[in-house]
Formats: C-alpha cells, sequence, structure tokens
C-alpha cells in the first residue's frame, strides 16, 4: 500500500506538465498582444509626441520582461518538478538550461517582477500629470514592497545556502 501511495504522489507531478503547457499559451497570447500594439503603433508614430511613443515602448518592454518570465518558469519548472528536457545534441540549447534549481528560479522571477514594477512605476511617473497624487504614493509603496521582498528573499536564501 505504501509503494502505491509513494508511486502516485511521484506520478502526480505529471499533472503539472499541463499548466507549463498552458504557460505556452499564455506565451502565445502575449505575443499576439505584443505585435497587435506594434501594428497599432507604426502607422501613428509621427503624428504621436515623444511621451507618447515611451510610454507605448515601455508597454512593450514590460510584455517582453513578463515573456521572458513566462518561458523561465515554463521550462525551468518542467526541469525541476515534472521530467528533464531531452533535447537533441544538434539542437540550440539555452545555457541556463538544468542549471536553475527552484531557489535560483524563485529569486530571478522576484528580480523579474521588481523590473517589470520598475517599468510600471516609469510609465507611470512619465504620465504622473493624469495619476492622482494618492496613487502615485500607492504604486511607490508597492513596488518597495517588491524590492524590500525580493531582497529579503534573496538575503535568507544566501544564509540558507552558507
Amino acid at each position: 500500500m505504501e509503494r502505491f501511495i509513494e508511486n502516485a504522489m511521484y506520478a502526480s507531478r505529471w499533472l503539472l506538465a499541463p499548466i507549463y503547457f498552458g504557460l505556452s499559451l499564455g506565451l502565445l497570447a502575449l505575443a499576439l498582444k505584443f505585435f497587435q500594439e506594434v501594428f497599432h503603433v507604426i502607422p501613428n508614430v509621427f503624428a504621436m509626441a515623444e511621451s507618447e511613443l515611451i510610454l507605448v515602448l515601455l508597454s512593450l518592454i514590460d510584455m517582453a520582461l513578463v515573456g521572458g518570465l513566462l518561458v523561465m518558469v515554463m521550462i525551468s519548472g518542467y526541469e525541476n518538478f515534472v521530467s528533464q528536457l531531452d533535447i537533441d545534441e544538434d539542437k540550440e540549447k539555452l545555457s541556463w538550461l538544468g542549471k536553475m534549481d527552484s531557489s535560483s528560479l524563485k529569486m530571478k522571477v522576484a528580480a523579474s517582477i521588481v523590473a517589470i514594477s520598475s517599468i510600471h512605476l516609469l510609465r507611470v511617473f512619465m504620465d504622473a500629470k493624469n495619476t492622482p497624487t494618492e496613487y502615485l504614493l500607492w504604486y511607490v509603496v508597492i513596488h518597495m514592497t517588491f524590492v524590500i521582498s525580493a531582497f529579503a528573499m534573496g538575503y535568507l536564501d544566501k544564509l540558507t545556502k552558507h
């Protein structure tokens, strides 16, 4: 009975595989949204103010960072929790593939969230004239919460490794 339960629990890790595949569908949706925005901007680029163009570009950078985060979580999560990827020797391989454990993945996710939050905060400040002051304060508080959380996670991770 114990052996059956252990084998069933170990096999249940495969329930994560469709979730990681679902992230790839999320990445596809993000790519579609990215190019929708690009195709929307290109015809209007000469009519846009510089600050408006910068805000759009910051949105595109945000999407690129989220896309990278999705790829990182999808691939390294699959490798850490489901199964190793069998990639042919003749195919291009990501340099970090197989080297990112769950702890380093957690740190990369935290750093990515801080970067995404930073860009979002920059966008908010560039459009500050359209944002009430109390909202600006909350954006800064939320961003600093992400920064402090990422720093604390990194510090705790460093402490546990020594």
